[in-house]
Order: structure tokens, then C-alpha cells, then sequence
């Protein structure tokens, strides 16, 4: 006899939503959301028939319902009734609040459009909520445009001007490497399913290195772990360069056909022997004697690059010099062998379809402010070099008071009166506090957007799951709303969420594909460059770069001393680098009390050594300062931390910080050497017990 009720077995089961994840992670995981039957997303898991998720997400987003449903989610538009930064609002009616900012942003574009500015990074990276509608509304606007550099613009610029874009092998032929290193990587937090790959690989026999200035959570399931000093990777790379060629580890043939200016980076590499680079990186030279032989002498190898190198002033440079590496070796050859930094480069995208850059009034470029010195850039008055002050402020998909560096400056830039600021947002955020109107935004579940990948080669479809809670709208609503009240009359500016979904890739990618099963694959060469044809302008790996020299930079990779080197002050005597939290991704999730509660309080790792020198007990709070600001934070006496570096994990709110800032009170907008990109890792610091604690 069955048990349930006719009426039980009668019921529809809950249907799964394909979706995908949002967040600025190279996985961009394939979801599945259960919504019941009143219409309530009830669990959100991995959807185990795309292979890169396999079933699996990070303890970040499997915890996403408790995001969504928040209690204290902005579901209402709210109007500032307190001073800026008193998070004081009263809520409005959405028609009010859209007339309001129309006619504040018709006055300000009257006189200069270029005083106002969009905001925005990868809160969301859908093309869509991210990257469409908001385009169009600014280009029409004729406002500033936005250097978006806060996080991969300097790699960025390094993979385009040596292997010609943002381009790699594929991820999951690192199951079939024999050797890996995993560059500037805490793989296990920030990049799981690219992990799973390489633990494949490991019971496989392949051997794991794990390079990165910290004793990561990835370092400590490697077999090697090599630490370096914050800001010498280039130094590094230089000397297995000069290994590989002294030893001959080459694949001449390669070399001969498929590079450009192998004569001078030999040259170059020839300085640099394992001692030099011991001497500059504070690692023993048999240690890179040893892993120069591991690369040259292991087929196939593969190199796992990921964004925490480059956030020094050499970084760029530290991209193209490893990123030179794999067609010195042949290791392109293989499909298992080169190295993955971003493979955003791949994807067909159209662009300019979805951003409408030929709106802009008379076809003319207005300035571009770089969102990685807003700090300064809200605090300069108006000047020929300049131009005009900025006027107002749209801020969506990021939270620059957390997130952007010298976070004393950018909180005195929102700070001002005069500052017109409008945020779109799902929480009062450090940022949202200083809003003039705070807008409610929908969440992934709740709107259309399709998504590239920088970690593999799908193309991703975000369906709705539920209804928008309360009264949030999408970005691209938000701005099409706005467009209306404006005035703009473009057809585009009628283009539904859907329908931007299918302009994002045209043709190029099966739409019909996306719908039935919620991904596709891109049709790509298993070893893309076994046989050249890389996408430079000379179809090789461009070790020299004319486009570099004829921009009066060094042709060649080099190694680049940090603004802040160790050493130079001994007022600050310790190097700081701010990697990533576990629990949260930037400064997303840090109000989710589930992650803050396994994340525990704002921490700076600290080692033994220079612990004791300072008198510093495990959990004491400290103070971390230098000439831009202080902050306190509780010390971790660890040996994760290397002799002279310490690690503040970030990124906490400010709120939640224990005297109102973060750790980016300490960065600088100092920038990178190439792709204008903020040197958060390049950071000399001093600590010291906190007298009140």
C-alpha cells in the first residue's frame, strides 16, 4: 500500500530555474533555484549537468536564499533625510524619486554633462545588469565615461599586448597537466572548481607549487609552496627564464615560429640568475633552481595566473613575464600545457550592440576618471586639466567607500554637500549611507542577464526564479526608467531585459541553446595555440612588444621595484597585502550573518617573529597605520604570514569595522605600470598593540 495521500502524490513537484551565478569569480557556476509553490526560492545548488559546477558551489552562494531574503534588503526607493553618511532615509514613491533625480541630473547636464559619473564594477558581472542599458543611459548623457580598473586591468593589458588579448587554455585540461603552479592564487577560496581540476590532476600524479607571498589554504594542500615577497614575481619568472635557457629547457622550433623578440628578452633573462632573484624575492636560489627544472623539464605544464600579482606597480609587467613562459617551453603544444590568467577574450560579445557608444553626442569622447582614484578625483576642484567637478554620482554593482583604496579620501569625496549621489542597491551599504536616493535593486533570482566567463568558455542564461521583492526593479529598468523621464527617444532605450540578453551575442551563440538547457559552449581548439596563431598583431606570443615601445614603455617584461618597497622607510617597516576573506567575495556577502559569523572579526595575519618584536598576543587588537590612515583589527599570529609581511583579509564593511574603516584606509592610489590599475598589495605599513584594547 503506497503511504502518501493521493492528494501528495498528485502535487507538483517544486521546478528547479537555471540561472547562473553572479559574482566576480572565474567559476561562474550554472545554478538551480527551487521555488515552491507560493512562489518562494526555497534552495539554490550547483546545476550538476554543467561540468565546470558539477553540482558544487562555494559556501558563499549555496547560502543565497539568506541573501535574497534578507531582512534588511532595500526594497522601497528612500530619500536622504539625515546628513550624508547618517543612513537616515524616508521611503518614497518611485515616481517621485525618478522626477527628482531626472531633473537634478537635465540641470547638471546643462551646463556639463561630463560633472556627472557613473560608478559601477562587477557586483553584478552579467552583461546585462552590468553593462547595457546603463551604457546607453550615460553615452546619451554625454557623462563621464569610467576607467574600470579596480581589479584586472593591469593582467588585463599585460595578456593583451603578449599573447594579443584575455585569452588561455581551457580549464579543464588542467585534470591532464603534469605539473601545475598556481600563480598568485588561493585557488580553495577563490576559484573551487578550477581546484577540483588540479586535485584531478594531483591523484594523477601531477605536481602542485603554489607561489603567493601568504601560506594560503591552497598552499597547504600543494606540494610546494613558494614565498615570496609581495611584488617580485617578475623576478621570479625572470630567473627561470634564464634557468631554462641555460639548461637549455627550450623548444627552439616553437620559439623560432611562433614568438617575436626572442633575442632581447634572452638577453634580459641572462641578468637575472637564481641568486639575484633569491636576493630580490627573499627565497633560497636552489628553491628556483628546482622549480625552473620542474617547468622545463615536465611536459605538459600549465600555469594557473590569477589576479593578486598584479596589484603591485610591476604587475603588468609580472603578467607578461610569466606569461611568456609557456611558448619558451612548447608547453602550448598540449592542451594541458600553457597558462589561464582570463579567457573573457574569447567570448564573442557584442559590445558595442549593448552599450551604444554612438549615442554620444557629436561623436565626441567625453573624459574618462579612473574609479581606482575617486578618492582624489571627488575632491579636485574644476580646471582646464581637469575639466569640470564632479556634480553627481550614480553608483550600481559596486561599493566604493569599501572597496576603493585610501578609503579616508573617497569617504571625504561622498562626504561633500554639493555631491548629487544616487545608489542602486540591495542593502545600506557603507556607500549607500552617503546616497541622496537609494534605489532598490533585484537580485539574481529575480531578473534576466546572461554571463561570459573568465575561468572557462560557456556562455551562461539567467532566468528569473521569482518576482521582484517588494518594489526593486533591475538595473537596466532602473536606467530605462530613467531614460524615459529624461527624455532619451532612441528605440534602444525600449529594449526589455530579454531582449538585451539576446543582443549580448547575437547570432554567434545559440539563444534557443541557452533557453532549453541554460549554457553553451563555445566552439574552441582544445590547444588553442599548438600552432601559434595567437591574436597579436603579429600572430605570435610578443615577448617585445612594439605597442609598448612605441608608447615610450619597455618593450620587454622587467622587474619593477614597488612604490612602497620594503626597506625605504623605517617608519613603516612591514609590507601589507589584503587578499580576500574566505567568506566573502570583495565586499559582497560581508552582511550575510551566516558568513560574517564563520568569518568571525576583521583580522591581520602576523607573523611569529614580528609578532613578538612588537609585544603582539594572538587575538590582541591592533592598530595598522602609515601616513594615509589607521586601522584596528585583531592580530593572528601566524605562520601564514611570512617573515616582514602581514595579511589584512578583507574586505569588511566599515561599518563593521572596530573603529569605522577598513583595511583599505591604508592602500594608495598609487597605479600599476600598465592598465592604470590600483597597487592594493604595494602597501608599507607599521603595527603596533592598540593602547585602548
Amino acid at each position: 500500500m503506497p503511504t502518501s495521500s493521493p492528494a501528495i502524490a498528485l502535487q507538483a513537484a517544486p521546478t528547479p530555474v537555471r540561472g547562473a551565478c553572479p559574482h566576480d569569480c572565474p567559476d561562474t557556476c550554472a545554478l538551480l533555484t527551487t521555488v515552491d509553490e507560493h512562489g518562494v526560492a526555497t534552495r539554490v545548488q550547483g546545476n550538476p549537468d554543467h561540468r565546470h559546477t558539477d553540482g558544487a558551489l562555494c559556501a558563499k552562494v549555496s547560502k543565497y536564499t539568506e541573501r535574497t531574503y534578507h531582512p534588511e534588503r532595500v526594497l522601497t526607493p528612500l530619500k536622504r533625510t539625515g546628513p550624508k553618511g547618517s543612513g537616515q532615509f524616508t521611503p518614497v514613491g518611485w515616481d517621485e524619486a525618478l522626477a527628482d533625480i531626472a531633473q537634478r541630473l537635465q540641470a547638471i547636464a546643462a551646463r556639463a554633462p561630463e560633472a556627472i559619473l557613473p560608478y559601477s564594477y562587477a557586483g553584478t558581472m552579467g552583461m546585462v545588469q552590468g553593462e547595457s542599458m546603463d551604457r546607453r543611459f550615460f553615452h546619451q548623457l554625454g557623462a563621464s565615461q569610467l576607467d574600470r580598473t579596480i581589479c584586472a586591468s593591469a593582467g588585463a593589458e599585460a595578456l593583451t599586448q603578449t599573447l594579443g588579448g584575455k585569452v588561455g587554455m581551457k580549464v579543464e585540461f588542467f585534470a591532464e597537466s603534469q605539473l601545475i603552479l598556481i600563480w598568485g592564487s588561493n585557488s580553495i577560496g577563490s576559484n573551487l572548481h578550477f581546484w577540483r581540476y588540479a586535485q584531478q590532476a594531483k591523484r594523477n600524479g601531477a605536481k602542485l607549487v603554489c607561489i603567493d607571498p601568504r601560506k594560503s589554504e591552497t598552499a597547504d594542500k600543494c606540494h610546494e609552496h613558494i614565498a615570496l615577497r609581495p611584488g617580485t614575481d617578475a623576478a621570479l619568472a625572470l630567473a627561470l627564464m634564464h634557468e631554462l635557457i641555460v639548461n637549455d629547457w627550450l623548444d627552439h622550433d616553437y620559439i623560432a615560429r611562433h614568438t617575436l623578440g626572442w633575442e632581447p628578452l634572452r638577453e634580459r633573462a641572462l641578468q637575472w640568475p637564481p641568486e639575484r632573484a633569491a636576493e630580490v624575492c627573499g627565497i633560497p636560489a636552489e628553491q628556483i633552481r628546482q622549480l625552473a627544472k620542474d617547468y622545463g623539464t615536465t611536459k605538459p605544464a600549465a600555469i594557473r595566473l590569477n589576479y593578486g600579482m598584479q596589484r603591485v606597480r610591476g604587475g603588468g609587467n609580472a603578467v607578461r613575464a610569466v606569461a611568456c613562459l609557456p611558448a619558451l617551453t612548447g608547453a602550448w603544444r598540449h592542451r594541458a600545457g600553457g597558462v589561464l590568467l582570463s579567457s573573457s577574450g574569447q567570448f564573442p560579445a557584442q559590445r558595442g550592440v549593448l552599450q551604444r557608444p554612438d549615442l554620444m553626442p557629436g561623436g565626441k569622447t567625453p573624459r574618462t576618471l579612473n574609479m581606482s582614484t575617486i578618492g582624489n578625483d571627488l575632491l579636485r576642484e574644476a580646471s582646464p586639466a581637469f575639466g569640470p567637478q564632479v556634480e553627481a554620482i550614480v553608483v550600481y554593482n559596486s561599493n566604493p567607500m569599501a572597496v576603493a583604496p585610501e578609503s579616508g579620501k573617497v569617504v571625504q569625496g561622498f562626504a561633500r554637500e554639493d555631491l548629487f549621489t544616487v545608489v542602486l542597491e540591495h542593502f545600506r551599504t557603507d556607500t549607500a549611507d552617503y546616497a541622496d536616493y537609494l534605489l532598490p535593486a533585484t537580485t539574481q533570482l529575480e531578473h534576466w542577464d546572461v554571463h561570459l566567463s573568465y575561468g572557462h568558455t560557456d556562455v551562461l542564461l539567467n532566468r528569473p526564479a521569482i518576482a521582484p521583492l517588494g518594489e526593486a526593479r533591475s538595473n537596466a529598468q532602473i536606467f530605462r526608467d530613467l531614460a524615459a523621464r529624461m527624455g532619451f527617444t532612441e528605440p534602444c532605450f525600449a529594449d526589455s531585459d530579454e531582449a538585451l540578453c539576446r543582443q549580448a551575442f547575437g547570432d554567434a551563440v545559440d539563444y534557443a541553446l541557452l533557453e532549453s538547457q541554460g549554457f553553451a559552449t563555445l566552439a574552441l581548439p582544445d590547444a588553442p595555440f599548438a600552432d601559434g596563431n595567437f591574436p597579436s598583431p603579429s600572430g605570435k606570443c610578443e615577448f617585445y612588444s612594439a605597442r609598448l615601445a612605441a608608447q615610450g614603455l619597455d618593450g620587454l617584461p622587467d622587474h619593477l621595484p614597488n612604490h612602497e618597497l620594503q626597506g625605504t622607510d623605517a617608519r613603516y617597516p612591514l609590507a601589507m597585502i589584503s587578499p580576500p576573506a574566505r567568506n566573502f567575495l570583495n565586499s559582497t556577502f560581508v552582511n550575510v550573518q551566516s558568513l560574517r559569523t564563520l568569518e568571525g572579526r576583521p583580522v591581520l595575519e602576523i607573523h611569529p617573529d614580528d609578532a613578538e618584536a612588537r609585544g603582539i598576543g594572538n587575538d590582541a587588537v591592533v592598530r595598522v597605520f602609515n601616513d594615509r590612515g589607521s586601522y584596528l583589527c585583531h592580530a593572528v599570529v601566524s605562520r601564514r604570514a611570512r617573515p616582514g609581511v602581514v595579511n589584512g583579509l578583507g574586505i569588511w564593511w566599515r561599518k563593521f569595522g572596530l573603529n569605522g574603516t577598513n583595511v583599505n584606509e591604508l592602500t594608495s592610489q598609487a597605479l600599476t605600470d600598465l592598465g592604470r590599475a590600483p597597487t592594493f598589495y604595494d602597501c608599507l605599513v607599521e603595527v603596533q598593540a592598540h593602547a585602548g584594547a
